[in-house]
């Protein structure tokens, strides 16, 4: 009796309160936006990914143990003109039947305000990883409700890193920036 009192008392001693901290979420897509726009000539066209998935994981003891994944299905994009949306997806610029996904993993994690964080990580588009850093904000706390909503933000990224480029004589006459802007917009649940 002795022995499985001890055992016990070691298994809850190593449940440490970082342990008991760490929360699970997981993106909701019905409620998240994932979205992009790039300047051309004439105007601004703005488009988004309509499937994707995504987890959170939160420490609340200790943040920077927090790190976040992301998986985006590019076959998914909508810039709500479908000839446009096809010739994105084609060989020519995003190729998706070779770099089917999108993907983004942390690798740190810093807070920089109560509800507000940045988070470093390695986003690979097309077949090439660079470093980007996300700029988090908590729009809907963690400890109101089992759903959270996240704001994030980011500097533009350069096409060009990515080989996201068209034939250089379409590229040049077509006056398409080479930076994109990404807005994004998550609201993830926890797991159970």
């Amino acid at each position: 009796m002795k022995r499985r009192n001890l055992i016990a008392a070691v298994l809850i001693a190593g449940l440490s309160p970082a342990v008991l901290a760490n929360e699970t979420y997981r993106f909701d897509p019905s409620g998240s936006t994932i979205g992009f726009s790039v300047h051309q000539f004439l105007g601004t066209t703005h488009g988004k990914f309509t499937k994707f998935s995504g987890k959170i994981d939160v420490d609340r003891e200790r943040p920077e143990n927090s790190s976040v994944t992301a998986q985006i299905d590019v076959r998914s994009i909508d810039t709500r003109i479908k000839k446009r949306d096809d010739h994105l997806r084609s060989a020519e610029f995003f190729n998706v039947e070779k770099f089917p996904q999108i993907a983004f993993k942390s690798r740190s994690v810093k807070q920089t305000g109560p509800q507000s964080g940045d988070i470093l990580g390695d986003l690979t588009i097309h077949g090439v990883t660079k470093s980007i850093t996300l700029h988090v904000k908590v729009l809907t706390a963690l400890n109101e409700t089992s759903r959270t909503r996240w704001s994030v933000t980011t500097e533009p990224i350069t096409r060009r890193d990515f080989n996201l480029m068209f034939a250089p004589a379409a590229e040049s006459v077509s006056g398409i920036s080479q930076t994109v802007a990404i807005n994004i917009e998550i609201e993830a649940k926890r797991a159970e």
